[in-house]
C-alpha cells in the first residue's frame, strides 16, 4: 500500500496517537455511565472520537483518489512563534488577567500565519475573548483575574 498524500496520512497517525493516549489516560479515572458520567467518561470518548477521525484521515491519505502530495520541510519559525505565544500567555496570565493575556495569545500566534492580516487577527481575538467570557466566566463560573492586578 502506497501513501499518496503524506501530510494527510501522518496527520491522521498523529490524531490516532493523541486520541488513544487521552483515552488510555482517562481510564485511570472512574468512567460512570452515560446518565451519570464520571471524570474519565468525556476524555475517554473524546479520545476515541479523535482516534476514529484520525483513522479516516489516514485512510484518505492511502486512497487511490487522494491527491499525491509530499511533506514540506518543518518550519521552526512558525513552531517557535506559536509555542512562544502560549508560554507568553501562561507567564503573564496572573499579572495581566484573562482578557489581555488571551488577546496577546491570539494576536502573537496569528503572526505565524502565512496569510497574516491584522483585521482578521483582531476579529478572531475579539471572538475568542467573547467565547472565553461566555464559556468560562459566565457559563462555568470560574474565578480568574479578569484584568491586570494594577487596575483592579
Amino acid at each position: 500500500m502506497r501513501i499518496r498524500n503524506k501530510p494527510d496520512f501522518w496527520a491522521g497517525v498523529m490524531f490516532i496517537a493523541i486520541g488513544l493516549g487521552f483515552a488510555l489516560g482517562a481510564t485511570k479515572y472512574s468512567m460512570g455511565t452515560a446518565a451519570r458520567m464520571g471524570p474519565g467518561y468525556f476524555p475517554f470518548w473524546l479520545g476515541i472520537s479523535l482516534a476514529l477521525i484520525g483513522a479516516v484521515v489516514s485512510l484518505g491519505g492511502l486512497s487511490k483518489k487522494a491527491e499525491a502530495e509530499e511533506i514540506g520541510r518543518f518550519d521552526w519559525k512558525i513552531f517557535l512563534i506559536i509555542i512562544g505565544a502560549v508560554v507568553l500567555c501562561g507567564t503573564v496570565f496572573t499579572f495581566l488577567g484573562v482578557y489581555i493575556s488571551v488577546f496577546l495569545l491570539v494576536m502573537v500566534s496569528s503572526v505565524a500565519s502565512h496569510d497574516f492580516d491584522w483585521k482578521v487577527a483582531l476579529g478572531t481575538a475579539v471572538f475568542i475573548l467573547i467565547f472565553v467570557w461566555l464559556a468560562f466566566i459566565k457559563g462555568l463560573g470560574l474565578i480568574f483575574p479578569l484584568w491586570p492586578q494594577f487596575i483592579s
